[in-house]
């Protein structure tokens, strides 16, 4: 049975992507951490980050870095937190989170009803700023 990543990204269901290529997609979280908390997630099934391809892993490092630098522009926060926990889906999974301390890295504080609107408007900021950072790998 395909994770709830793949039906995503095979578009059985919906998400606010900000980021797709051959190897990756990102796309903002359903229960955000923060308003842009990014999941950046391989399009092959692949439960354990310890699986997966060292240059797969790179790319997927390299794709949080890029998300990254937009969070920091279109949100200012303290610093962007980067996390591989694996636990909640088995599809191997970064979540990129704009912070202004560990604190918001706690999933204890994740929104599980946030507004479609700040949602909406947070996936624009970072396509946006991906935008103005050069990035072709922009998804609408």
């Amino acid at each position: 049975m395909p994770s709830v990543f793949s039906r995503i990204i095979d578009g059985e269901l919906p998400a606010r992507f900000v980021w797709k290529d051959d190897s990756c997609v990102a796309f903002l979280s359903i229960r955000p951490l923060r308003p842009g908390h990014t999941l950046v997630v391989p399009r092959a099934e692949i439960d354990h980050w310890l699986d997966l391809d060292v240059g797969l892993l790179a790319h997927l490092a390299e794709t949080a870095q890029a998300i990254g630098k937009a969070q920091m522009a279109g949100f200012k926060p303290a610093r962007v937190g980067v996390m591989l926990a694996g636990l909640e889906v088995p599809h191997c999974h970064l979540h990129v989170v704009p912070i202004r301390g560990v604190h918001d890295l706690d999933f204890d504080n994740q929104d599980p009803n946030p507004d479609a609107a700040v949602m909406d408007d947070a996936a624009a900021t970072i396509r946006r700023e991906l935008r103005k950072l050069g990035y072709s790998e922009v998804s609408d």
